[in-house]
């Protein structure tokens, strides 16, 4: 069992999948983690509702390489902005926090990595924080062979977070 401080599980996005989540929302956690380019949301509808019919819920998909619908948070280092936006994602089906950190490339195109979390009330620096923190711990376990050390089915607790560790 795991401590009541544990609140997310921190993946990477190979495991951005509907029957983790499943598992993940049964043991009253939040994922967090990243996605590809080409995931499938869509923005969320809010403006009036039709008298008649089904209320509307969906207002188009989201193009990741459009950003105009996404609220600018801050500005990470020169070159580097964080957006986010609350979003259906359509393989979890649920809501999910969308932080897109686009990063201006030296030949003049736009790269976005876009992060998630299924808890939207988590502040989107949070998420970058949270996501950061598997990259700091997995290269530690990026070691030569003779200094390499693993956790028992590759799963770390610390503070109060899930890490899903990948060998290299």
């Amino acid at each position: 069992m795991l401590p009541d401080s544990v609140r997310y599980l921190v993946a990477d996005g190979y495991y951005y999948r509907f029957k983790l989540w499943n598992a993940v929302r049964d043991a009253d956690l939040n994922l967090i983690g990243k996605l590809r380019a080409d995931a499938n949301f869509n923005y969320i509808y809010t403006g009036e509702r039709n008298k008649r019919g089904a209320p509307r819920k969906y207002d188009g998909k989201v193009d990741c390489n459009n950003l105009k619908k996404l609220t600018f948070i801050k500005k990470v280092k020169p070159g580097v902005k964080l957006y986010s936006l609350v979003v259906w994602s359509c393989c979890l089906k649920c809501k999910i926090r969308l932080a897109c950190l686009s990063e201006l490339q030296p030949n003049g195109k736009i790269k976005n990595i876009l992060l998630f979390s299924t808890d939207i009330n988590l502040p989107t620096q949070q998420i970058l924080e949270y996501y950061q923190a598997v990259f700091r711990l997995s290269l530690f376990f990026a070691m030569p062979n003779n200094l390499r050390v693993y956790l028992i089915l590759n799963v770390a607790v610390v503070n109060g977070f899930i890490f899903i560790l990948m060998p290299v």
